[in-house]
């Protein structure tokens, strides 16, 4: 660094790579002094004019405000306040046009002037040595000072940080920029306070060396600045004119031969490099204690009368710049911020004057055309050898313009200081810079954002380990309470728990496991566990047989016992059981009186059939038909005259019949056996007419009698009983139309015979279909009484065949099958349609349960869910018990059949 100080001292100049010779049009403004611009009747105030944020709003609409106030709050960072420009009312806080190149608004402060320009408190130093360095960075920062030169960035922030290894510093007074004079007439009229905030930045800094560069084309500056630089190590340089020499970087390359290292600053290298406005504006926020409210500002072109460099107050309106300096504007007339080289073309005239505006050109068409329509490259390479960085400018247009950032990365495309040379050159006229700007917008734009996720996963990552350590000191906290009553219960009981939980638990599993038994092919062995359950299954079949068994004799006994035992209230169906055997022995005794002569065969059979019976396997169904067939022999007998012995096999039957399960599928079919029997042994009677006209009358009686106990008894079916006494009242009037219709009918009795052959065939396989869904239902269906009543008729006309009285009683008992089987469908369809009705125990209701029941059948389904064969025994056994009651006094009251008649035909017909 010695021997570089010695060589520049010396006078050696460098020279950096590229660079143009545009023509300077300097003289215009140059030639005269800086004026006041005057005061605005309204001041745009941006918030930020900096490179940084804004900092926030002091102010409200209607707050007065002196010169020099500050507007925004100043921060730690890149944030820098704005000033009032003036004294004055601020009339309105919101977005507005700035001085950018997108032309898009920004928040603003709208200042209306009270003319008064008093100004605020200033507080200057002139003893500036006697501050120290912290302070005097924060009275820069507080007087809103930021770069100048174009970058405004904060000066603050430059200074801080890596300032006090500063060995060189430069004051950049180059000013290449075509048309530009601000820096020039500065430096004409104001180089003492020039020297002035050199030497603040020199208490500041302290560097070995101060360097003033100018370029050769503004001598009046060099002269002035040379009268004034009176200190040792303060070095006025003059340098050829190149464009863009004025950048920091070859500005440092050209007065000490040094460069920038890629993606870092002059401060890396030990130089710092200021502007010589920011210089000036040290001065005065140090030494005066002002702020940055007002810059000097070149107003040039061959559009404005008048062109020249003034003091213009920051914020003032673009348009009241121009007439004050009497533009005189052309057809499509632009007004360029900035040089020709670096400017942007203003979206329109209200926009307000910032930091970073150091000159407003309005050329003529003539003195600067429009740039010309964009042509294709033809890689002439002009712009790579005009570009001061050393860039390859041709590359990066490719892939900026495809959005191939990360390619135009890799050739260093940030490192573009975005002079135009290469736009000023190109024979394409392609404004390269303009792409270049877009790429660097993005990419920094995207690094924004990389960082913000950064930052939120920063966030998120902090976050979690505050929950970490907020979870282990909550765990801790539950383990020393733990601890505590742990300790506690183990005083009171002398034992700890947690300890002897443990204990059993590791007890537990030191345990041996037991080996999984496995098959010869690898399977596990399931043959215990499956021996195991088929034994639970046989202990269960085992209790539900000893159950079914304790339940049947259960029963027996109770129908063993006399009627006057049984307690109708507590088992129903007990004492209808009981009731039926009743009227079986009241029967028998009636009949012990009659012959017995015919009975001799029957009587040897039932003992027959029951011994056979208990020689096999006892079977429900087998007994309920043997009980039929028993039954139906034993009123043959009666109705001839028999003796009293067929009436004991009945009743024996009866409680063979009760003692076992009955099926009431099989039991229907039994009773509709024993009535077809029945009406054959009664029509093998010796009196024709007068004993069938008496045993209608007594079906009537009988019908009343046999429900009276069922409607005593609670858990008879309703259903049943109805149906039974409606074939009961079949029978009555059958008996009734006998005597008349004997004769007439004769001669039809073979086609009824075969008739009534095909009803058996249909019968016999209705009932066959029908035995499947019956076994799920516990009471007698309508149709199922229809089924028993078609195997009744069909039964009935083979015992009247075979009889000696062949014609006369074939046609008895077809007239009997047909009228029974009318009031048997008349019966089912009024059960169909008549609503329920509790039956009645007397005689003149006894006719209404077949209307009254059939209507809950089909509204309680549940009833048909269970099979009952107790009521279905108890229903046959009725049934049974009133057909041998109307044959017992079919010979005893025939005139009282004679008057009941009509009455059985209106019962029948409701």
């Amino acid at each position: 660094m010695h021997s570089l100080l010695e060589r520049i001292k010396a006078g050696t100049l460098w020279d950096f790579h590229g660079g143009i010779h545009p023509a300077d049009n300097k003289l215009q403004s140059s030639q005269s002094p800086v004026v006041d611009a005057g005061l605005p009747p309204r001041l745009i105030i941006p918030l930020r004019q900096h490179a940084g944020h804004a900092g926030d709003l002091l102010v409200q609409v209607g707050d007065k405000v002196k010169k020099g106030q500050p507007l925004t709050r100043y921060a730690k960072g890149r944030v820098v306040p704005v000033h009032a420009s003036t004294s004055g009312t601020i009339t309105e806080i919101g977005n507005h046009t700035v001085a950018h190149p997108s032309g898009l608004g920004d928040l603003c402060v709208i200042l209306t002037p009270d003319g008064e320009d008093e100004w605020g408190e200033r507080n200057g130093k002139a003893d500036y040595w006697n501050l120290e360095r912290g302070e005097l960075l924060e009275r820069i920062q507080q007087a809103g000072v930021a770069g100048l030169g174009g970058a405004v960035f904060p000066t603050h922030s430059k200074l801080d940080g890596r300032g006090q290894l500063t060995e060189i510093l430069i004051v950049n007074g180059l000013e290449c920029e075509p048309y530009i004079t601000t820096d020039d007439r500065l430096m004409q009229q104001y180089a003492d306070e020039i020297m002035d905030g050199i030497r603040v930045l020199k208490h500041l800094l302290k560097p070995k060396l101060t360097l003033i560069g100018v370029e050769d084309n503004k001598p009046e500056a060099i002269t002035e600045l040379t009268r004034h630089a009176t200190d040792e190590d303060v070095l006025v340089k003059t340098v050829p004119t190149k464009y863009p020499s004025g950048g920091a970087k070859q500005t440092i390359e050209l007065l000490t031969g040094r460069q920038v290292p890629k993606g870092g600053r002059a401060v890396d290298i030990g130089i710092m490099v200021l502007n010589v406005a920011t210089v000036f504006a040290i001065k005065r926020a140090i030494i005066d204690g002002e702020p940055l409210i007002e810059r000097i500002v070149t107003l040039t072109g061959d559009s404005f009368k008048k062109p020249g460099n003034a003091w213009v107050r920051l914020g003032t309106p673009v348009r009241w710049l121009l007439q004050r300096f009497e533009l005189q504007p052309e057809a499509d007339q632009r007004v360029i911020m900035g040089g020709p080289m670096m400017g942007f073309t203003l979206p329109h005239a209200m926009v307000p004057v910032v930091k970073a505006t150091n000159c407003l050109l309005a050329p003529t068409q003539a003195e600067l055309p429009a740039p010309g329509p964009e042509q294709p490259c033809i890689r002439c390479s002009a712009c790579a050898d005009a570009c001061p960085a050393s860039l390859l400018p041709q590359e990066l247009y490719w892939y900026s313009k495809a959005k191939e950032y990360d390619k135009a990365e890799k050739l260093n495309l940030m490192d573009c200081i975005e002079c135009g040379a290469c736009a000023w050159v190109c024979p394409s006229e392609i404004p390269l810079v303009q792409y270049y700007k877009i790429a660097k917008d993005d990419i920094r734009e995207a690094r924004a954002e990389a960082e913000k996720a950064e930052r939120a996963k920063q966030r998120f990552e902090a976050k979690q380990a505050r929950f970490e350590r907020e979870k282990a000191a909550r765990e801790a906290r539950h383990a020393e309470a733990a601890a505590q009553r742990r300790q506690t219960m183990t005083a009171a009981g002398g034992e700890d728990p947690v300890a002897a939980a443990l204990a059993r638990i590791k007890a537990k599993q030191d345990a041996p496991i037991t080996a999984i038994a496995t098959t010869a092919e690898g399977l596990p062995d399931n043959s215990a566990v499956i021996a195991a359950r088929e034994a639970r299954k046989r202990e269960a079949e085992a209790r539900r047989a000893a159950k079914l068994a304790e339940n049947a004799n259960s029963d027996t006994a109770a129908a063993a016992q006399p009627a006057e035992a049984v307690d109708l209230a507590s088992d129903p169906k007990k004492a209808a059981i009981a009731a039926a055997l009743a009227r079986a022995k009241a029967k028998k005794a009636a009949q012990a009186g009659e012959s017995a002569e015919p009975v001799t065969a029957e009587a040897v059979a039932a003992p027959a059939v029951d011994a056979d019976q208990q020689k096999a396997e006892v079977d429900p169904k087998k007994a309920a038909i043997a009980a039929a067939i028993a039954r139906a022999k034993a009123k043959k007998a009666e109705a001839n005259g028999g003796p009293v012995s067929a009436a004991k096999g009945t009743a024996a039957e009866v409680n063979t019949q009760n003692d076992a399960p009955v099926d009431p599928k099989k039991a229907a079919i039994a009773a509709a056996i024993a009535r077809a029997k029945a009406k054959k042994a009664a029509q093998q009677g010796d009196s024709a007419e007068g004993d069938l006209t008496a045993n209608a009358g007594a079906s009537e009686s009988a019908a009343t009698q046999s429900d009276a106990p069922s409607a005593a008894s609670e858990a008879v079916d309703p259903k049943k009983a109805a149906i039974a006494a409606a074939i009961a009242r079949a029978k009555a009037k059958k008996l009734a139309q006998q005597g008349e219709s004997a004769g007439a009918e004769g001669a039809q009795s073979e086609p009824a015979a075969s008739a009534q052959t095909r009803d058996v065939a249909v019968a016999k396989s209705e009932v066959t279909t029908s035995q499947s869904d019956t076994a799920a239902s516990a009471a007698v269906d309508p149709k199922k009484a229809a089924i028993a009543a078609a195997i009744a008729r069909a039964k009935a006309k083979k015992l009247a065949q075979q009889g000696e009285s062949a014609g006369a009683e074939v046609a008895s008992t077809s007239a009997e099958v047909e009228s029974a089987a009318t009031q048997v469908d008349r019966a089912e369809t009024e059960g169909e349609r008549a609503p329920a009705e509790p039956m009645q125990s007397d005689a003149a209701s006894s006719e209404q349960p077949l209307a009254v029941t059939a209507a809950p059948e089909a509204n309680a389904p549940a009833a048909d869910a269970l099979v009952d064969p107790k009521k279905a025994a108890i229903a046959a056994a009725v049934a049974r018990a009133k057909a041998k009651k109307l044959a017992a006094e079919a010979a005893r009251a025939a005139e009282t059949a004679a008057e009941d008649a009509p009455s059985a035909d209106r019962t029948t017909t409701r």
